[in-house]
């Protein structure tokens, strides 16, 4: 393979020549547009590297190093860059370049480096330095603070703090709509109205949804108005519309603008293409959900095969629905009554309310705490989960929250803090706290909220102080992790980390070793089988109905399991405790490119009829047919189920073969496990 040009070792001993930047980015540009093997071109970079040490360049090795950073990244090889970024770090002390625009765009690359590899609370850090330089160089209102802002956005994202990574982009909004010669036809506009429509589209609320809803649709407008239809990020506008309108039980609408995406994509870049086939999969899984819901599907126009022809006809059926979506919304009688807004108010919004209201002139009676306090609401508690409602208000329910510090902060300020923690009101919103809130369990080791230190915190749940190690030698450490466990830790919302440290603990309990995960796979594939495929029908048939219906619990438990896993904890979390595990499946079913998203409903058909078969008897139900036919239906239930879990492990690349008998799936799933003490568990 080529490289630059003949600057030997020799040569740099006996001139003064210094490290070709320029003719190192022609050809390293030159690897990338012709598909050079990713081995060749790290080779290369790594060479330049070598070159540039040999030849005493800084400024060269400033140059190269930038490169590896994006170049490690793409190939996810986290580890590798954060040696390469604190090198960075170190060589950019050593120029004392600080203040200049290369420094603010390195730092972007260190903390995007950092972010990828999970270290949220360095990523902040240098984040938040970039932001400070950006805006003494540049001014706060320049357009290119803008990608700082969504760069941000996504480090909130990742850990969970949906509402700093929505106020991020919203700041991106107000620069790039500020800077625009024409907002109303700027596709950077338009983007980040789509980014921010799919970071609310994923909170809680009404009113988050409703917002997504606008943004979405703002969006769209945005390229329709400026003509930007022939663009592949007008596909991708599309789909967050129709993911918000499916999250919004708009299915006919969500069909309506994901089949646009297909004729958009497919004309930018054709049918055989990843991005095709991920909307075509997405388009899939609504028309699914439409044909169980008993939905209308809306007619497909004919193509015509031209572009702009098609275009407006799909827009035309858009607009329609659009006007029609809009004038429901508003029809509506919005009243501001309390009694409204009481019972409307889920737990997490009351807990960021009363954060708001109160939490934060707490802490300006902490100056040596000020920017050093993680606050939300994680832990045990239907309301953590998002899933209460008025029968929560019982028990356990009020205006509350949680603060987590560091070890040293927490021994020198925690008893301070937790006494003016428990001075609040505990009146806020119309909303009480229940009179078990204020008992000796709930103020003592087992309460849910007040003042932590964070590995306390985790530990009271966990039984850690933070995550298990990846180390193979510590999987049996994750294995003693029951998913509820995990469930608990890394549910709720975080509504403030500064330092980032909760919010790293916090994601290292998702981001559970593949190999582990792919064990319990094993194990929930060996249950389903055992249970479901071969103990149940034997069950029935000798009339044991207890011991069929308990082996029917066990299926159903191990496959609620695998769908969780499947769908990777690190992106959706982990299967909770039996009373949420049906309301966090249909969720999870819901969830735009789910995987196995019908197993749900079939779950609930199979827990239906389990009465009729295990103890219908003879004569049993209409017609006196006895349990027979809803044992028909069972069998037929989770020959279903196991088919579609064949078929998931091979889209995956997990098998190669289709037997739907599970227990021999077994074998082909861990040879994709590399430590042996995980296999056959």
């Amino acid at each position: 393979m080529s490289s630059i040009d003949a600057r030997t070792p020799s040569h740099a001993s006996t001139t003064t020549q210094s490290f070709d930047a320029e003719q190192f980015m022609q050809h390293l540009d030159q690897l990338f547009a012709t598909h050079t093997p990713a081995a060749q071109i790290e080779q290369y970079l790594l060479d330049c590297l070598q070159q540039t040490h040999e030849l005493d360049d800084a400024a060269g090795e400033f140059s190269v190093l930038n490169e590896i950073l994006g170049f490690y990244r793409s190939q996810g090889r986290h580890s590798d860059n954060i040696a390469m970024a604190e090198r960075l770090i170190t060589l950019s002390k050593h120029m004392h370049i600080e203040g200049s625009e290369a420094w603010a765009t390195t730092l972007i690359n260190i903390a995007t480096a950092y972010r990828a590899a999970g270290q949220y609370a360095h990523a902040q850090q240098w984040y938040a330095e970039a932001l400070d330089q950006s805006e003494q160089l540049f001014g706060k209102h320049d357009r290119r603070l803008a990608a700082l802002h969504n760069n941000l956005s996504m480090l909130y994202s990742e850990t969970g703090d949906l509402r700093q990574a929505a106020n991020e982009l919203e700041q991106a909004l107000s620069i790039i709509s500020a800077s625009s010669t024409d907002p109303s036809r700027d596709i950077d506009v338009a983007s980040t109205h789509t980014n921010l429509a799919l970071v609310l589209a994923q909170t809680q609320t009404a009113d988050s949804r409703e917002q997504a809803y606008d943004h979405a649709a703002t969006a769209l407008r945005i390229y329709h108005h400026g003509g930007l239809e022939h663009s592949g990020h007008f596909a991708s506008a599309l789909a967050c519309f129709a993911q918000v309108c499916f999250l919004q039980g708009n299915i006919q609408q969500a069909i309506t603008a994901f089949r646009l995406s297909l004729v958009v994509i497919e004309q930018c870049y054709g049918k055989d293409t990843e991005s095709y086939r991920v909307i075509e999969s997405n388009l899939h899984d609504v028309l699914e959900a439409a044909h169980q819901s008993h939905i209308d599907i809306p007619q497909e126009p004919p193509l015509s095969g031209n572009f702009d022809h098609d275009i407006a006809l799909f827009w035309n059926a858009l607009q329609l629905e659009s006007q029609i979506h809009d004038e429901n919304r508003h029809s509506v009688t919005h009243t501001d009554t309390t009694e409204t807004a009481h019972q409307s108010m889920s737990g997490l919004a009351l807990a960021r309310a009363y954060w708001i209201e109160y939490g934060k002139v707490l802490l300006d009676a902490f100056p040596a705490l000020q920017g050093r306090v993680a606050v939300g609401l994680v832990g045990h508690g239907s309301e953590c989960y998002g899933f209460d409602d008025e029968y929560s208000h019982d028990h356990d329910f009020g205006p509350r929250f949680c603060m987590w510090l560091t070890d040293e902060d927490y021994q020198q300020y925690g008893e301070q803090l937790e006494q003016a923690y428990r001075a609040l009101p505990h009146e806020f919103m119309g909303y009480a706290l229940s009179d078990d809130a204020r008992t000796p369990r709930s103020l003592g080791a087992g309460r849910r909220d007040g003042v932590f230190a964070i590995g306390d915190f985790f530990e009271s749940i966990t039984g850690y102080r933070s995550a298990p190690s990846s180390d193979p030698q510590q999987a049996h450490q994750w294995l003693l992790l029951d998913e509820a466990t995990l469930a608990a830790a890394t549910n709720g919302e975080i509504f403030a980390d500064p330092l980032g440290a909760f919010s790293s603990t916090r994601q290292g309990f998702k981001n559970m070793p593949d190999d582990v995960r792919l064990a319990l796979i094993s194990r929930r594939l060996g249950m389903m089988s055992q249970a479901g495929q071969y103990n149940l029908p034997r069950m029935l048939k000798r009339h044991d109905g207890a011991a069929a219906w308990l082996a029917l619990r066990e299926f159903v438990q191990a496959c609620s399991s695998l769908v969780f896993l499947i769908n990777q904890p690190i992106t959706v979390g982990y299967l909770p405790y039996y009373k949420w595990q049906f309301a966090a499946l249909r969720k999870l079913s819901r969830r735009m490119a789910s995987r196995l998203p019908q197993v749900c409903e079939q779950l609930e058909s199979l827990m239906r009829l389990s009465s009729a078969a295990c103890f219908g008897g003879v004569g049993f139900g209409e017609g006196g047919k006895g349990a027979e036919p809803a044992i028909e239906q069972i069998t037929s239930c989770i020959d279903s189920i196991c088919s579609a879990v064949v078929d998931e492990l091979l889209t995956e690349g997990l098998t190669r073969s289709q037997e739907t008998f599970l227990e021999w799936q077994r074998p082909y799933i861990e040879e994709h496990i590399t430590n042996p003490w995980l296999r056959s568990l």
